[in-house]
């Protein structure tokens, strides 16, 4: 499973450099596109962007230091995840989609200088962001579900032996 697991993440880098790369060949020429709209109102849409920090502008012209620091996440995850094979195959894909995330804007930051973001919620202001971003972000979020459940059930699991202890 964790082959496949490790092949799902080859293809999200992939699938995230190939939309990056359609986006400068194409979409930086006209820097702006409709991409979900419902009548007047824009939902989403496609704006070339180069972030040259991190999330929301942070850390903006610390290429370097975003690289080394990103690398040295990757690897610490690479690390846990091959010590963890026998654990949940739901904590080995979040930590997957985090990796994978990391590696597609890294590859960016090395090759380019700067991450490649082309997706713009219109809805309200909010920031420009690409794949990477929202593989890295939407498995934090299920990393940190994962482990606040599982501390839950652990207590739940704690109570019961105490309960079960004073009977």
């Amino acid at each position: 499973m964790f082959f496949i697991i490790l092949i799902a993440g080859v293809l999200l880098v992939a699938a995230d450099q190939l939309i990056k790369h359609w986006a400068v060949a194409d979409l930086m020429p006209v820097t702006r596109m409709d991409f979900i709209k419902f009548g007047d109102f824009d939902i989403l849409g496609l704006r070339y962007a180069e972030n040259d920090g991190a999330a929301f502008g942070s850390f903006s012209g610390a290429v370097n230091l975003l690289i080394i620091l990103n690398a040295a996440i990757i690897v610490l995850l690479l690390v846990i995840t091959w010590k963890r094979l026998k654990d949940s195959r739901f904590l080995q894909i979040t930590e997957m989609m985090v990796i994978s995330g990391g590696i597609g804007n890294n590859i960016d930051r090395v090759r380019l200088g700067y991450v490649v973001d082309y997706l713009e919620v219109r809805m309200f202001r909010f920031a420009i962001f690409n794949l990477a971003d929202i593989l890295v972000v939407c498995g934090t979020f299920m990393l940190l579900a994962y482990y606040i459940y599982a501390e839950i059930q652990e207590k739940k699991t704690a109570v019961k032996s105490a309960d079960a202890d004073a009977e």
